[in-house]
């Protein structure tokens, strides 16, 4: 059964018209600033950017485009007309590990630019290195593999630089198209519980309890080192980014799918519902 992303929530928004109803909400860690949050609704109100004005229920504080953290709590969003919550598509995804492991070019190349994992801090020995010992350590894609047809579609294969004689559909196993992760962490990035927002100096943010602190941490330089040409992808960290605030800040969040560890019946065991047809068809895709 799909899980929720309202469970943890702490911070919450409201039309100030109808006060009662919710709009949306989040997990505030401590990372968010009144500017970022102003930012998630530009993602999210259709229309409103330079019309709304944001205030703490309570303290009836507004809230601008400053640094200072933001308040969790109840916000009211006022607006002279009719506020609507974007119907944007957000593209749901399962964890590509099993994808991965058909793809060593792309594993080896992400292993040896990064040599750890690049949210968490956490770097791999060099005696496991030298021993080829990855083990907790896994290639992730930022654009998922089995998504390929949307890839294809929008064509998203031009914003890859470092493949330039292959072709747009084969780009996505591009090095500038993922990191290294600790193999828990992969798991939170497929389920867009955390992400890196390029736009704000490469910020972690962690949508779920940042029990692991990595909330607010900064993306290891060395996956974005200007000077490589294998740098991760601007264009698709901000795409991920963006896929987070649409599945987890919109009313109730979209649900987030079970993990399965290698070698279950993944198919097998996915039950009627309504979000169950998109599952079979990720699943049959990877």
């Amino acid at each position: 059964m799909p899980l929720s992303r309202s469970t943890n929530r702490n911070t919450f928004f409201y039309d100030a018209t109808n006060p009662e109803v919710l709009l949306g909400g989040f997990r505030q860690n401590g990372s968010i600033t009144e500017e970022n949050f102003l930012f998630f609704l530009d993602i999210l109100l259709v229309n409103l950017v330079d019309t709304v004005r944001v205030q703490a229920r309570i303290s009836s504080h507004i809230v601008t485009r400053t640094n200072t953290a933001l308040e969790t709590g109840a916000y009211d969003i006022y607006c002279d007309d009719r506020i609507q919550i974007s119907r944007e598509a957000w593209v749901r995804r399962l964890d590509s590990r099993s994808a991965v492991r058909r793809q060593n070019r792309f594993r080896d190349a992400i292993r040896d630019r990064d040599g750890g994992c690049v949210i968490s801090g956490h770097r791999n020995l060099a005696e496991s290195i030298e021993a080829e010992d990855w083990v907790s350590y896994e290639a992730a894609h930022i654009f998922p593999l089995a998504c390929g047809s949307i890839w294809n579609r929008r064509r998203y294969g031009r914003f890859i630089t470092d493949m330039p004689n292959s072709p747009q559909s084969e780009r996505i196993h591009s090095a500038q198209n993922g990191f290294l992760l600790r193999s828990y962490i992969h798991q939170r990035f497929d389920q867009y519980l955390i992400s890196v927002n390029p736009d704000d100096g490469y910020k972690i943010v962690s949508f779920t309890m940042n029990d692991d602190g990595f909330d607010g941490r900064i993306l290891d330089p060395v996956c974005r080192d200007t000077t490589n040409p294998h740098r991760v992808s601007d264009f698709l960290l901000r795409w991920h980014f963006r896929q987070s605030v649409l599945a987890n800040m919109r009313g109730a969040g979209e649900p987030i799918m079970p993990h399965h560890p290698p070698r279950t019946d993944r198919v097998g065991g996915i039950p009627a519902g309504p979000y169950e047809q998109g599952r079979f068809e990720l699943e049959m895709a990877a």
